[in-house]
């Protein structure tokens, strides 16, 4: 009986195929690449950033042997993760998780203070001083990047901010974030290339670049070189 032999082209698209599905099951399941589009993490995250963020750590489980065993974890205060925005469910966010459920959450003179209590925030950047009333007229009305709240943050949903606290929109504008619309903790940044915003086709943690012909030409004088491999927090 003569042995059965796959021919070549067979192994080759055996292995490509093979290697497409482990692909497609690391991108949708365990990690997965999104870019910066805008300065509204700044100065933490930059524009043209390119993360790896884990989709993984925050996947839900039904028993404690599953907690105990698989690397997941608990959403918590100061993680930077990449959601589906509330508004526009097509459209990924990334901001950082200041406000947890049940908690009281309020923002006075740009300060964040949770349950009454003054966060220590080194991550937070402001472009402008606290807005002061004039002395000769009342204040009619405020601005929420100085003065928001208090609010409670419902059961299993999160009060998200940019790090760029003037120039975030953020859920002091659109209102709670939902456990279930949380796609992962951005981990690492793997590239940084120096682009504007123009350079995007859309906004968002997904966008994309405008076409590979600048970036090839520009690659070694607009990647930040300095940034790569930079842990995330």
């Amino acid at each position: 009986m003569t042995e059965f032999k796959k021919s070549t082209l067979r192994e080759y698209f055996e292995s490509i195929v093979i290697a497409v599905i482990l692909a497609l099951f690391i991108r949708t399941f365990v990690v997965q690449a999104f870019k910066i589009p805008t300065g509204s993490m700044e100065e933490n995250l930059l524009i043209g950033d390119h993360l790896l963020v884990n989709k993984f750590v925050f996947g839900p489980t039904t028993s404690r042997l599953e907690r105990a065993l698989l690397p997941v974890a608990d959403v918590k205060r100061g993680d930077v993760i990449v959601f589906k925005y509330p508004e526009e469910p097509e459209r990924d966010f990334i901001k950082r998780v200041i406000g947890l459920p049940g908690e009281t959450l309020e923002v006075r003179d740009k300060k964040v203070f949770i349950n009454g209590t003054a966060l220590d925030e080194p991550y937070a950047h402001y472009l402008q001083p606290v807005a002061s009333p004039s002395e000769f007229h009342e204040v009619t009305s405020f601005d929420v990047r100085d003065r928001y709240g208090p609010v409670t943050v419902p059961p299993n949903q999160f009060f998200m901010m940019g790090d760029n606290r003037d120039n975030s929109q953020d859920s002091r504008y659109w209102g709670f974030l939902p456990r279930e619309n949380i796609k992962g903790k951005s981990l690492v940044i793997y590239w940084s290339y120096e682009a504007d915003r123009e350079d995007y086709q859309d906004e968002g943690a997904g966008a994309t670049l405008k076409g590979f012909g600048s970036v090839f030409a520009h690659f070694f004088t607009r990647t930040r070189w300095n940034r790569m491999l930079h842990q995330i927090r």
